[in-house]
């Protein structure tokens, strides 16, 4: 089975994915990952992606697709994989589908982690890092003293990402980035929305529920 997931910035997409891959046994593939790997390995794929990433440009479709062409091949993506930040425009997504094809395998679910805006905006903007890594959030898991990491006492900071201004704008081009491709597996009939308001056990639930009726 394949699933692609989608949700924005701070919907707690990646959690979910790591969780639905562990219980159904499905590997996940993150885009991230599949760049850093290529990067860190100094695959051709990634020499190239580099070259982009060095000059402050996206990496064209036709890399990025080949990257996950390739990591489609790997052994443990024979029998399903749950993708996770691919594909993020529906030429990805018609190339995935053709990738697939050639599989004799097709995507069989789009779950849409849905959060409305402003609190996405909360939950991102109200993060804090600590030095080590450590991440703390003012409301969701705040430290023991203000601005201090809980283990070593060291000054917790923002990271640019996190920043309000920052945030609007990271939710805002993945907005107008996904709703087409939103709109593309709607009209394939693939796209299922999930409350992502929920807890996080709930929203894991209410994904399995809709994977295991696909699976039916």
């Amino acid at each position: 089975m394949y699933i692609v997931l989608l949700g924005p910035p701070g919907a707690g997409k990646g959690t979910q994915a790591s969780l639905i891959s562990e219980e159904m046994g499905l590997s996940h593939i993150s885009s991230g990952d599949i760049f850093r790997e290529n990067l860190k390995n100094e695959t051709p794929l990634g020499l190239e992606a580099k070259g982009y990433m060095d000059r402050g440009e996206l990496v064209p479709d036709d890399l990025t697709i080949a990257m996950v062409k390739d990591r489609l091949s790997k052994p443990d993506c024979q029998k399903g994989a749950l993708l996770d930040g691919f594909p993020r425009t529906p030429a990805q997504a018609a190339a995935l589908s053709a990738t697939l094809e050639e599989m004799g395998k097709s995507v069989a679910l789009v779950p849409y982690i849905s959060v409305p805006e402003q609190e996405l905006i909360e939950r991102l903007s109200g993060r804090w890092t600590s030095q080590t890594g450590r991440v703390y959030h003012v409301k969701y898991n705040p430290p023991k003293v203000a601005g201090r990491c809980d283990v070593d006492g060291s000054p917790l900071y923002q990271r640019e990402d996190d920043k309000p201004e920052t945030v609007k704008n990271r939710i805002k081009v993945y907005l107008q980035q996904t709703t087409p491709l939103i709109d593309y597996y709607k009209e394939q009939g693939l796209l299922v929305e999930i409350d992502g308001t929920k807890s996080i056990e709930e929203v894991g639930k209410d994904l399995l529920a809709v994977i295991e009726k696909v699976q039916q």
